[in-house]
């Protein structure tokens, strides 16, 4: 089967300068390189939920999905009720939001390759 990978400038696979990668998500630019500061805030909230529970102990949650949501939507209250910063953690409430988000996409993406 012919691969699907082709040149954004049209260049043939073996001809030198060429790299296959048109179409392909651009990871350092469009996402490392757009949230530099709120992905080290989510490592944070990686790295302090880690030591309370486990490392990728959140994949296996029962009903993740749901939980993952309630979770972003407590954060979300707790951050319009309590002021900017969780009591707990110290960290931003919308830092946990997003994580929240991340683990509950994550989960769905997970489901639908399952599918």
């Amino acid at each position: 089967m012919p691969s699907k990978e082709v040149d954004p400038n049209g260049l043939a696979a073996k001809q030198p300068g060429s790299k296959l990668d048109a179409n392909k998500p651009a990871i350092l630019q469009g996402v490392l390189q757009y949230f530099p500061r709120a992905l080290l805030e989510i490592g944070r909230v990686s790295t302090i939920g880690a030591k309370k529970y486990s490392w990728k102990g959140w994949e296996s949650v029962p009903d993740g999905i749901n939980r993952y949501g309630d979770a972003l939507a407590r954060h979300l209250l707790a951050g319009a009720i309590e002021g900017p910063y969780d009591v707990d953690t110290g960290l931003l409430h919308d830092s946990q939001v997003a994580w929240n988000a991340l683990a509950r996409l994550e989960l769905i993406l997970k489901e639908k390759d399952n599918d």
